[in-house]
């Protein structure tokens, strides 16, 4: 007898839902980054003025705010999508429609939050 296979990579192609799913866990282990960098930067503000300025010109550096920028995105990201699940929980917004539209506002309120932030500091 011929068993059916389960859908893999190559035929199944990704949702909005699965893929918003995956970027929330992704943004979970974002926070473990954005947390190994604040305790650097609380250790180098506790070594004085000179390691702390050392930290700070590193901070500067384009790549190094580059991994900043989306250690920020993700915080809204998981913020605002976890607010979502928080609704969810509360038994609404589960018809489809409703699903892609919340998942959609988060996309474009992280995108425009993040933006505001960068431009704040």
């Amino acid at each position: 007898m011929q068993r059916p296979l389960s859908p893999h990579l190559q035929i199944y192609s990704p949702q909005l839902t699965s893929v918003l799913s995956i970027l929330h866990r992704l943004t979970g282990l974002g926070f473990t980054v954005g947390l190994a960098l604040t305790c650097a930067w609380l250790y180098a503000l506790s070594k004085g003025p000179i390691a702390y300025s050392d930290f700070c010109s590193w901070l500067n550096q384009p790549f190094v705010k580059a991994i900043i920028y989306l250690i920020l995105a993700s915080i809204y990201y998981h913020m605002l999508n976890g607010i979502r699940y928080l609704v969810w929980s509360l038994g609404k917004g589960f018809e489809l429609s409703s699903v892609y539209y919340s998942g959609w506002i988060v996309c474009i309120l992280v995108f425009f939050l993040t933006i505001l932030t960068i431009c704040l500091i």
